[in-house]
């Protein structure tokens, strides 16, 4: 799918000059028993309208717990998707569908199952963030936080793919000592962190610990305080006794940071190009909240997935859950 070139006709009707957009999305949304879901990534404006905020597997799962007609996920494409996998009988709308997402893009459909060919006998472990058509070519999908547990569940001796990102494949590889086969894929915004510029800030603020998602490139990996999942780094940001950090991940989480701990001071980390202060999603930065006040007028972006597709990508994500759920996860 071309996500770049679809029509955003719909997006782009006028919204009336005299009404309260925030209080009319609410009030759309209750009429129409819809729920908002927004990712850490997203603009502070929608997470804070957001009936939900956190990483995207998780809100796909909160959606399919509830009661809602229409889940409206206020993220990017493959975000929206696990969601219509996991809530195959609600709509399921995106409020831009050129909302991608760089390492979701970074792995072809046609190429990994090439790719996957060239490696017979080799189970395939794939991250979340993928599409649907990769996660049904994968035998259980994993996310940054349980990728390590889970990639130990299998035998030490088994043959593992690990996709599409390398650099959370090499940093799951350093810790679980195996050997995966890693895709070469990577996250536009994980890979553009300068490491002389995190050291730079370092110098500034002595006394700051370094958090860092593992989709990060290895030489920043080695500097963190704390690696961990966008959730894993909210919660270590909440729970540490320090009261400086230096944030290596999408600046959108720094807004629920200083909700949480707003006695605490969090300075983004700048990319390799020093002309940004911070380092965004231009992606997750599409969701406007006049899109979402049209997504729920109209009911459109909707996602939909061809249904043998549908079903062979909800088994890896079930098959995650369930070693999850037994690892006590």
């Amino acid at each position: 799918m071309d996500l770049k070139n679809l029509s955003k006709g719909y997006l782009e009707k006028e919204i009336p000059k005299d009404i309260d957009i925030s209080k009319e999305i609410l009030r759309i949304k209750k009429e129409k028993n819809a729920v908002i879901l927004s990712h850490f990534y997203t603009v502070s404006e929608l997470q804070d309208i957001a009936d939900y905020v956190g990483d995207s597997l998780k809100l796909s799962q909160l959606a399919a717990e509830t009661k809602a007609d229409i889940i409206v996920f206020v993220g990017v494409h493959f975000m929206a998707e696990t969601a219509k996998i996991l809530s195959p009988h609600k709509k399921v709308l995106l409020p831009d569908l050129n909302a991608g997402c760089s390492l979701a893009e970074s792995v072809p459909p046609d190429a990994f199952e090439e790719f996957i060919k060239q490696h017979p006998g080799y189970k395939v472990i794939s991250y979340v963030n993928t599409s649907a058509a990769i996660k049904a070519l994968t035998d259980v999908v994993v996310t940054s936080t349980n990728a390590k547990y889970i990639v130990e569940s299998f035998q030490k001796n088994e043959k593992l793919i690990f996709g599409p990102d390398r650099n959370l494949g090499n940093y799951i590889n350093s810790v679980t000592g195996r050997n995966m086969v890693l895709w070469d894929g990577a996250c536009h915004v994980h890979e553009e962190f300068s490491l002389e510029a995190i050291l730079e800030l370092k110098k500034q603020y002595p006394n700051a610990k370094i958090l860092a998602h593992p989709e990060c490139e290895k030489p920043v990996l080695l500097v963190a305080d704390h690696i961990g999942s966008t959730a894993s780094i909210l919660k270590f940001s909440k729970t540490d006794n320090a009261n400086e950090y230096i944030v290596a991940t999408e600046s959108g989480i720094i807004h629920q940071m200083k909700k949480q701990s707003p006695q605490k001071h969090f300075i983004p980390a700048p990319p390799k190009d020093s002309t940004c202060a911070c380092n965004d999603c231009n992606f997750m930065k599409l969701n406007t909240l006049e899109k979402l006040y049209n997504c729920l007028v109209y009911e459109l972006p909707e996602i939909e997935i061809d249904e043998k597709i549908r079903k062979r990508a909800e088994f890896p994500i079930r098959k995650m859950l369930e070693i999850s759920a037994k690892l006590g996860l």
